[in-house]
């Protein structure tokens, strides 16, 4: 019997590092899977469709939408991005561990759908290492900087609805703990409830 991966939802407010968090632990791990992404907007420079997004149209977007076909989704300035159920649930079945990254909205919404996932919470070690980071990029303007440390400030609040939080102090040491998250996540009692039946059927 094939056990069901877990679905790992992991968020953090802008520029926390969530990208290189992920980046720096998936090589080599072939029981996890990244989830990828739908959007509506156009690919930008260097995006691959089915590597960075699934890129698709609006019309096919609320086509999934009215068929339930999105486990969440949102709309940002026009454009929609969203979670394809179907893949979510094919890799969960065949034993893949499953990782999305989202947004804290998102994350609200797979929590009433499916509460059995595991919600991690990437946390800077300060605001202002926060904004320094932000900072570091070169691509935010001093508006769009302000913008993100509000929105940082309010998704950080609503932190203790989630299962675990990683301070993201080194890519190594967040590695580190989001394995052994996944790795806790895995043996659950309420995760292996096959495995309880399996034992006791001959009893």
């Amino acid at each position: 019997m094939t056990r069901r991966g877990a679905l790992i939802v992991v968020s953090g407010p802008s520029g926390v590092g969530k990208d290189s968090v992920l980046k720096a632990f998936m090589p080599g791990r072939r029981d996890i899977m990244l989830s990828i992404s739908a959007t509506t907007r156009p690919p930008r420079v260097n995006e691959i469709d089915g590597e960075h997004y699934h890129f698709i149209s609006q019309d096919a977007f609320k086509d999934m939408i009215a068929k339930d076909e999105m486990l969440e989704y949102a709309e940002y300035a026009g454009n929609y991005y969203g979670t394809p159920r179907q893949w979510v649930e094919e890799n969960l079945r065949r034993g893949m561990h499953v990782i999305l990254e989202i947004e804290l909205v998102g994350a609200l919404k797979i929590r009433a759908l499916m509460p059995e996932a595991v919600f991690v919470f990437l946390m800077p070690p300060s605001l202002s290492t926060l904004r320094d980071r932000l900072i570091g990029r070169g691509t935010e303007t001093p508006s769009s900087i302000s913008a993100r440390m509000e929105a940082a400030k309010k998704e950080i609040l609503q932190a203790s609805a989630y299962d675990y939080i990683i301070v993201n102090h080194t890519l190594p040491d967040s590695c580190e703990k989001l394995s052994a998250i996944i790795g806790a996540a895995a043996q659950r009692a309420s995760h292996l409830k096959d495995i309880i039946q399996e034992v006791t059927k001959d009893a």
